[in-house]
This record gives C-alpha cells, structure tokens and sequence, in this order.
C-alpha cells in the first residue's frame, strides 16, 4: 500500500514537472513571437518618419522664414517635429500628441514612455495614396497631405488592455481630419516601453546652436529636449533627433516561469540605467517569464522640412528658425 501510494505521488510530481515544463516552453514561444512583432512594426514606424510626399521635397530650402512661407505658405517656427514623445506617461485618448498624464510609482507600466511618429503617406492622386504607408495599427492612410504641417501619426504607449494586463497600445491620427483613433491594444503583456533619442549636437534643455550631420552623439530623453517657454528651440531639438533607441519588457502568463526568484532587467542595456529615468531598471517577483528586447533605428528621412540655410553645406541640416 505504502509502495503504491510512493508511486502515485511521484507520477503526479512527474506529470506536474513536465506540465509546467511545457507551459514555460509555450509562454516562452510566444514571448518571442510578441517581441519579433513588436519591433518589426515600431522599426517600420520609425523609418517612414519625416517621409514627405514628392509636392513637398521638391520645393527648395527656404534660406530664411519670409523665403520659407512664399514657397511653402507656412510659418517654419510653428511646424511640428517628426518624432515627439513623452517621459514616464500615458498619452490623453482626446490629445495625444499634446498632453500626457505622469505614471504613479507602482502602478503598471510605470516608467513606460509614449512615442509619437509623423510622415506623409505617398500620394497617388489628391484623393488617394499608395498604400506603402501604414499607421501604428496596420492600416494605411487613405487621404494624401495638404501641406506639409499635414501628417499622419502614430502614438505608441503602455497601457492596460481586457483582464487588467498591460499591452503596447495604438493611437493614430489621420492627417486629413485630425481625430484621434479609439486607443487600440496592439500586444498585449508589453509591461515596459522605453525610447532614448539620439541627437546630434543638443545640449540637454538648451536652445540649439549651430549645424548638424545625420550622426547621432549621444543619446537623450525625451524631457531633456524641452526648451522652457520657448517651442521654436524645443521643436528644433526634436528635429535634431537621429535615431531611437527602443526597450521593451514582455511579459507572459502568471506562473510561467520556473520560479519566483527577483528578476532584475534593464530594457535599454546596462549603460544606460540611470536614476534619472525609472524605466531603466526593472524589478520583478511574481513568477512570471520575461524577454526584454532592445534595439536602436536610425531615421532615414530628413527631419528638417525643409528649412535650412541656404549656405548649409550639411545635407538636412537642422538650425533654429531666424
């Protein structure tokens, strides 16, 4: 009796072992799946940005703001950058390229930033677009830009989707009318979102100063490239961006992991934990298997709309608007 008894107990310790085996193989297939996704889609996002149709490249540097508006119709001091973002914050579902509500500590997602993203889609007709173009949701813009304040958007965040779990979300806005989408879960179990931005001559919240090249030196945050009270010099900062650097923790299902023991992370690398960002280091203990995926993509298009000096021997050189 007591034989057997032993044996039962170690079939069920077996068939259990090999259960959660199985289920931490599964979770950690999907994870990687997940991850693959999430940065093919955000590397994709972030090459179209800056892209400008030909109706608009084609016109020459401005050389100067009264040049700039003959030519363009258009202040370059009040146009928008390409690339924005916000720090540690949930974008507004109504304004999301404007305002953005600060994470608690503690709560989920916290540390996580929100990314924001413009182009142009390719224009075919006055009405139609190629299709080569997608928003952060898959789609591709149907309606071609006016001008060139005129873009489509993509807004990239964390936040919590169905079952209180926290995903990567999707606002877009279509160029043509302007309203934000209904915020959209794209992957769910991303629980940390992190964007560095490279630049290249910035000199963290200070007013721009001479010229550019298209490498990156160092890598700042979004906060770092605010100018207070002036908009003209913290546009100009964001135009100076050259690339992204992007951290993402996934997590899966509870109890996926083969234990509980702490599991500390860092989303951008080890180099770049800092006090300053609190998304740069993360901490976790509830049993649950995690990936972190981390890559940099440089912009491929200029970032300067088309506003430079007409002495500038810096191809997309990017300078303050005078």
């Amino acid at each position: 009796m007591a034989i057997g008894l032993l044996i039962v107990l170690a079939a069920v310790a077996s068939l259990t072992a090999t259960r959660r085996g199985a289920s931490t193989v599964d979770a950690a297939s999907q994870l990687r799946d997940d991850a693959r996704f999430a940065s093919d889609l955000i590397q994709r996002l972030v090459v179209q940005t800056g892209f400008e149709d030909l109706d608009f490249v084609r016109r020459p540097y401005g050389g100067s703001i009264g040049t700039y508006k003959g030519l363009n119709g258009l202040d370059p001091s009040t146009l928008v950058a390409a690339v924005s973002g916000f720090d540690n914050a949930i974008p507004s579902a109504t304004d999301p390229v404007n305002t953005a509500t600060v994470r608690t500590a503690g709560s989920l997602g916290y540390g996580s930033d929100a990314l924001i993203l413009r182009y142009d889609p390719v224009k075919v007709t006055d009405t139609t677009t190629d299709g080569s173009m997608i928003t952060c949701d898959g789609a591709s813009p149907n309606m071609p830009a006016a001008n060139r304040a005129d873009r489509s958007i993509s807004v990239l965040y964390v936040n919590t989707s169905s079952g209180n779990e926290p995903a990567l979300m999707c606002i877009k806005i279509d160029g043509a009318s302007g309203t934000p989408s209904t915020p959209t879960p794209l992957i769910k179990g991303v629980e940390s979102f992190q964007v560095l931005y490279g630049v290249d001559n910035v000199t963290a919240n200070a007013v721009p100063t001479g010229a550019t090249t298209s490498v990156p030196n160092q890598f700042l945050r979004a906060n770092q490239l605010t100018v207070a009270g002036n908009d003209a010099a913290t546009q100009t900062n964001w135009r100076r961006v050259r690339s992204l650097r992007i951290g993402l923790v996934l997590r899966g299902p509870a109890g996926s992991a083969q234990s509980s023991e702490a599991q500390t992370l860092y989303p951008l690398g080890t180099n770049f934990q800092t006090s300053g960002d609190p998304g740069s280091k993360f901490t976790a203990t509830d049993g649950r298997l995690r990936q972190v995926v981390t890559f940099t993509v440089n912009l491929r298009n200029c970032q300067n709309q088309g506003y430079q000096p007409a002495s500038s021997g810096t191809g997309c050189d990017v300078v303050l608007p005078s």
